[in-house]
């Protein structure tokens, strides 16, 4: 037998369902490899794998810290339907023929995946992986990687909960008190999906001399494990900001220019089977006291919309108007629901005619 010069011509994975873009535990991963020579091949297998793994590799200080979890591990020898093999067992593949090898497998039940992920310092991901071997020896490979996503229902009684919380912070300038800053906030649950508005029901309260801003975002914090060790990246997805709040006043969010910020904390869950509605309250409403303090409701996407998708109709019959016009690029404007504010009405005026 000679010496094999060429690669396949032709040598991939292809899925049975194209158009199927994640899969999740329980499903069929059904597909062929497909193969086609430039010159005639003897090969003794084409062997087929399924592999889901979990990789962490980063550095903290001087340590290298790496690690791998393996989620699925599946091996399959792929066979030719009505194909001979040659009398040692090998299949001969020749030029001019397209040969397809079939697959299929089914992925683990739900709760022993967890959902591919691709991050800075890590990432989960699946693939099948199919080898040509000749006398023993790997002589080419191909990969094709798939999606999983395992479901996190919102609609249990955790996630359907409302999150709240409250902080207050002392300002200090030159080191001479300086009043204090509070927060009382709530969102409407701990559970939301994609696409989803989340409305935030907050006050501030200012009490110092300065001038504070009010913010919010919503950060995502990444968690990495690896030999004993962990390292934590935050990502900013989405955020709003609000109008200046003067001594005195009180609003949402908030940042504080020239001392450290005010932040506080509510966690929130990002599922996959949305909100069914069968709670008697949504969370997008929000309650008012009927006080003097100012509450507003900011409205975070999962995916801001571009600003030629905001109505910037000022009229009063518009559901919602910006309170900030002057909002950059990385902040989104938050919005105040008109019918939770009431303007007095213009003053009565006569129109004079004077003539001369």
């Amino acid at each position: 037998m000679g010496v094999l010069t060429k690669k396949p011509k032709t040598f991939e994975v292809q899925f049975n369902d194209p158009n199927k873009c994640v899969y999740s535990g329980g499903d069929k991963v059904a597909g062929r490899v497909i193969v086609e020579v430039a010159e005639v091949v003897h090969i003794s297998a084409v062997k087929l794998f399924g592999i889901g793994c979990a990789k962490v590799d980063y550095n903290k200080g001087k340590i290298h810290c790496r690690d791998e979890i393996e989620y699925l591990k599946y091996e399959e020898i792929l066979h030719l339907d009505h194909q001979p093999t040659d009398a040692d067992g090998s299949i001969t593949l020749k030029p001019g023929n397209r040969y397809e090898f079939m697959f299929g497998f089914e992925l683990p039940q739900a709760g022993c995946l967890v959902s591919s992920y691709v991050g800075k310092f890590g990432s989960v991901q699946y693939y099948v992986k199919a080898i040509i071997a000749k006398s023993g020896h790997s002589y080419a490979e191909c990969k094709r990687y798939f999606e999983v996503e395992e479901p996190v229902d919102i609609n249990t009684q955790e996630l359907m909960a409302p999150v709240t919380g409250t902080k207050q912070k002392k300002v200090t300038c030159m080191f001479i008190p300086d009043g204090s800053v509070s927060v009382v906030a709530r969102i409407g649950r701990k559970g939301y999906c994609e696409g989803e508005d989340i409305c935030i029901d907050a006050q501030f309260e200012n009490s110092c001399s300065r001038i504070v801003i009010p913010k919010a975002a919503i950060i995502a914090k990444h968690i990495y494990r690896a030999n004993g060790r962990i390292k934590q990246f935050h990502e900013k997805l989405t955020s709003v900001r609000g109008d200046h709040i003067i001594s005195g006043m009180c609003d949402i969010y908030l940042h504080i220019p020239g001392s450290e910020k005010l932040i506080l904390d509510l966690p929130l869950v990002i599922g996959t089977i949305p909100y069914n509605g069968m709670n008697s309250r949504t969370s997008s409403m929000s309650s008012q006291d009927g006080s003097g303090t100012s509450s507003t409701c900011g409205s975070l996407l999962s995916s801001p919309p571009s600003y030629c998708e905001i109505s910037r109709d000022s009229h009063m019959n518009s559901s919602f108007t910006p309170l900030l016009d002057d909002y950059d690029e990385n902040d989104s404007p938050i919005f105040m629901r008109i019918s939770e504010y009431r303007l007095p009405p213009p003053p009565a005026y006569t129109e004079v005619h004077t003539h001369i």
